[in-house]
């Protein structure tokens, strides 16, 4: 995959959850973040916010879902003491459960399997190209 692949793959999740209906709205990222802001905004006057704790596995996802949090002006923050993977924010539930969680699983899915691909390619080229697992071997072949 491409890096604009990549790219282009993460405004059509976007897209998706902004509720784009038209072809010329599919082309608007910027009303498409717009429509997701007033979602919130709107979800905010009725279903007000709670504090949310994030543990995210990696620091890739954490960045990721920093951004995610940011590109809504949504603050994320974590308290002294807590983890590096804690993510805390303050946001109305039904905006979580409908657009911000199911977003970050797929813009993560997607990211990951980027990751993924690239890792295994400088891998094969620049250390070793035999992608085959490890043997597995019998308990008593170690002894």
């Amino acid at each position: 995959m491409r890096e604009q692949d990549l790219f282009d793959k993460l405004r059509k999740i976007e897209r998706l959850y902004a509720g784009a209906t038209t072809h010329g709205e599919k082309e608007a990222a910027a009303e498409a973040i717009a429509r997701i802001k007033r979602r919130l905004g709107e979800a905010a006057k009725v279903d007000h916010p709670i504090e949310y704790k994030f543990t995210l596995v990696d620091g890739w996802s954490r960045k990721l879902f920093i951004a995610l949090l940011r590109r809504y002006s949504l603050k994320p923050y974590r308290r002294a003491r807590q983890r590096r993977n804690t993510v805390m924010v303050k946001v109305p539930r039904s905006f979580v459960e409908e657009t911000l969680w199911p977003e970050f699983i797929e813009l993560s899915d997607v990211l990951q399997a980027y990751l993924d691909e690239v890792t295994q390619r400088v891998i094969s080229q620049g250390i070793h190209a035999d992608e085959g697992e490890e043997e597995i071997v019998a308990e008593d072949f170690l002894g």
